[in-house]
């Protein structure tokens, strides 16, 4: 079997991943260490021979004779039976939200009329949001992805939507700033041209918690990218060099769907059901910075 290698820098990791023809990662291999995880047993030989030559040929220094690991070499800690409670693929897009109870009518018209903003038209326009992009990304699923909404991580805080597929999770933040321009930076988005916002920190922090969480039950590396989406803006300038996070609007995510090589169809339905398990979430992993 012939095997494509391609290399992966991000989050400070340095693979080399071995590839079928038609993009599934079958193994890969630290470049830093020189260790080799074969992802699907059957293409072991092939995985071990393939990467094996590639590390010797790289100019990085390279242990020898590591012992690959497999799936089966470690055993993943366990999560209880799924129930319908602990059940979070039945929520829809901005679940955490739909449950807040705003004003009552006479309140809202009242402060409209004094044009004073309230709570609830922060939580009405992330509602808002996060259906529009949900919907979205719904649309993946014919392409092999799944999709979760509202994850819990406890402290009010959530993950708007997860994506799973083939070309790895994306842990995706949505952002409502209905006629306004965006600007995005290295480190800060400015909306109107306002104070720096710390959106992008704040998405590498949360994809870093839910890779750990992923990797802590599933057992082997579960890449997780952080992703900004604007909706409704009217303009969104990206002018970043070394943004580690992507950003859309609400009708670009689509572009992640051709996207593979990264997981496995059974590690995608492994990580998934991890991800979709209320429980899962609960475990005091310590925050990312």
């Amino acid at each position: 079997m012939e095997l494509k290698v391609t290399r992966w820098k991000r989050y400070g990791h340095d693979r080399l991943y071995a590839n079928l023809p038609d993009g599934t990662a079958v193994g890969w291999a630290d470049v830093k260490t020189g260790e080799i995880t074969v992802l699907v047993a059957e293409y072991r030989d092939d995985v071990i021979v393939v990467l094996t030559d590639h590390l010797r040929n790289n100019p990085e220094p390279v242990p020898p004779h590591k012992t690959p690991r497999t799936p089966e070499a470690e055993a993943s800690p366990l999560l209880p039976p799924l129930t319908a409670a602990d059940d979070l693929s039945a929520n829809r897009p901005g679940e955490s939200l739909l449950d807040k109870s705003g004003p009552g009518l006479i309140k809202r018209v009242v402060l409209q009329l004094l044009r004073r903003p309230a709570e609830w038209d922060s939580w009405r326009k992330g509602l808002a949001g996060e259906q529009r992009v949900g919907a979205e990304l719904n649309r993946l699923a014919r392409h092999g992805w799944r999709v979760l909404h509202s994850i819990p991580l406890g402290h009010e805080v959530d993950v708007d939507h997860l994506l799973i597929g083939p070309g790895g999770v994306f842990s995706i933040n949505t952002k409502h700033h209905h006629k306004r321009a965006v600007w995005v930076g290295d480190d800060s988005v400015k909306v109107d041209h306002g104070k720096p916002a710390p959106y992008a920190r704040k998405s590498r922090a949360e994809a870093n918690r839910v890779g750990r969480v992923l990797e802590h039950y599933c057992g082997f590396s579960v890449p997780v990218e952080p992703v900004l989406v604007f909706v409704g803006v009217t303009d969104l300038k990206v002018v970043a060099t070394q943004l580690s996070v992507r950003v859309y609007k609400e009708r670009e995510v689509a572009a992640l769907a051709p996207l593979s090589g990264v997981l496995t169809a059974e590690q995608v339905e492994q990580v998934y059901g991890v991800a979709r398990h209320r429980q899962a979430w609960s475990q005091a992993f310590p925050r990312a910075t």
